[in-house]
């Protein structure tokens, strides 16, 4: 039996910004585009008869904004939700929301596929029209490596940062370094978001271990680590970085 798409509504008032999302969902199988909207008050009442199971939502707005958006559907069948934005910070106000990623205009191609692959990744768990979630499935707790002829686990809560390798990727854990036989793109799609974030093409970061953020003149920016390694996150990954930089923040105010 073919499995049903994923069905997808797009919110954002510029034409141009719609139609870019549009030429790169339809490449793209297993997603389905069902509405299209150019004003959050449109939006608002067309997702909430269509329910879409997924929406990609313009943060900015003239009139109602995106959060606002996504703060008047009901809970149990909001879609999930992917924002969009020309900016590179968001709001404590938008943690409620849940949005499964953040992607910053102009969009990348790499990042549209990261955030597909999350939304492929929740769909099945997903409530709708007050149906029960499924539970979801686990995050990678650990990584299996190879050290000559021996075979060791290594705790993600040990790891501080992932390199991209070419095929592979590189852990690194207490000094030691560790070669992982997997792309890092799939290993982004199997950590937890809460914990770990990919900061570039070609690293992973531990979020407790970003101690400071340099902006550089390109929107890029230059993290430095606890153990005094220094990683580029590229502007692309920025706002889900800085989504989950200020999550962290507020959870260490109200511990």
């Amino acid at each position: 039996m073919k499995p049903v798409p994923i069905s997808v509504a797009i919110v954002d008032d510029e034409p141009l910004a719609r139609l870019a999302l549009k030429t790169r969902l339809a490449r793209r199988p297993g997603f389905e585009l069902v509405a299209e909207y150019g004003d959050g008050d449109a939006a608002v009442q067309g997702l909430t008869a269509l329910a879409p199971d997924l929406v990609f939502v313009d943060v900015e707005m003239p009139g109602r904004s995106g959060l606002e958006v996504l703060r008047a559907l009901p809970v149990e069948s909001r879609p999930m939700a992917i924002l969009v934005t020309a900016h590179d910070s968001f709001a404590l106000q938008a943690f409620d929301l849940a949005a499964l990623d953040y992607l910053l205009k102009p969009v990348d191609d790499d990042r549209f596929d990261e955030a597909l692959d999350r939304a492929r990744r929740a769909f099945p768990w997903r409530r709708k029209n007050g149906a029960p979630a499924l539970a979801p499935a686990p995050w990678l707790r650990t990584f299996t490596v190879r050290a000559g002829t021996r075979t060791v686990l290594v705790r993600a809560t040990d790891v501080e940062r992932i390199e991209a390798d070419g095929d592979y990727a590189t852990l690194h854990a207490g000094g030691k370094t560790h070669l992982v036989r997997e792309p890092l793109h799939q290993l982004a799609m199997q950590l937890d978001p809460l914990q770990f974030q990919r900061v570039h093409r070609s690293a992973i970061v531990r979020i407790d271990m970003v101690v400071e953020l340099r902006a550089l003149t390109n929107r890029d920016a230059l993290l430095r680590l606890r153990d005094g390694s220094l990683l580029r996150a590229s502007r692309s990954y920025m706002p889900a970085l800085l989504e989950a930089l200020e999550r962290r923040d507020k959870h260490v105010v109200n511990a």
